[in-house]
């Protein structure tokens, strides 16, 4: 029997997005149930208050909260106008912006972040590469890029597909790699009943 094969790191790339009342009930939902894993986050990227935070994919903005709350400026990034109309409503604060766009255009300008993060939004870039090169061109040099993902065992179905695999967290790594970011390294983490895994690594 051939083993099985490693899906991509945005093997959810085709997910249609979050709109109209489910897109509200959801994001509600990931704000209440994201908050314990947000402070992991915002631990692990090592946020203070004199960082420049972006958020690729800040949903309803638990991380975007959970970095203000450190005196941080945050600019929260979304491709959803659902998530960022909850996000506006639920996080409010003058160090932080929103703003639409996607992980592969992001609106900001060069060296314009010390820290960047992406918290369970990999796996639904359309395009790691291009997102990646974008990653490295707003960070400023020695800042910080953290990617989280939920731990998901190899052959599992429904919702716990959403996230990766080690051999998936691995991949991601290399492709830091080769993206020009340095010294990858990934750790798994408990955050209550789940474990996540965590890539991190910065701009030389």
């Amino acid at each position: 029997m051939n083993p099985p094969q490693t899906l991509p790191v945005n093997h959810h790339a085709d997910h249609p997005g979050f709109s109209g009342p489910a897109g509200l009930a959801a994001g509600a939902l990931m704000f209440a149930a994201g908050r314990r894993r947000a402070r992991m986050v915002i631990e692990t990227a090592a946020v203070t208050g004199s960082d420049r935070v972006v958020d690729i994919g800040c949903g309803s903005g638990a991380a975007v909260r959970a970095a203000a709350r450190r005196g941080a400026r945050v600019t929260g990034v979304d491709p959803s106008p659902v998530m960022l109309r909850l996000a506006r409503l639920l996080v409010r604060g003058s160090s932080i912006r929103w703003a639409t766009g996607v992980a592969e255009r992001l609106p900001l300008g060069d060296d314009e972040a010390t820290v960047a993060l992406a918290v369970a939004t990999v796996h639904h870039w359309p395009d790691v590469t291009t997102a990646l090169t974008e990653v490295a061109r707003v960070l400023a040099p020695g800042g910080r890029f953290v990617a989280v993902e939920r731990y998901s065992p190899v052959g599992a179905t429904g919702l716990a597909t959403h996230g990766w695999t080690e051999d998936q967290a691995r991949s991601f790594a290399e492709l830091c790699r080769a993206a020009g970011l340095a010294d990858p390294g990934i750790e798994r983490i408990t955050v209550g009943r789940h474990d996540f895994w965590v890539v991190r690594t910065n701009r030389a």
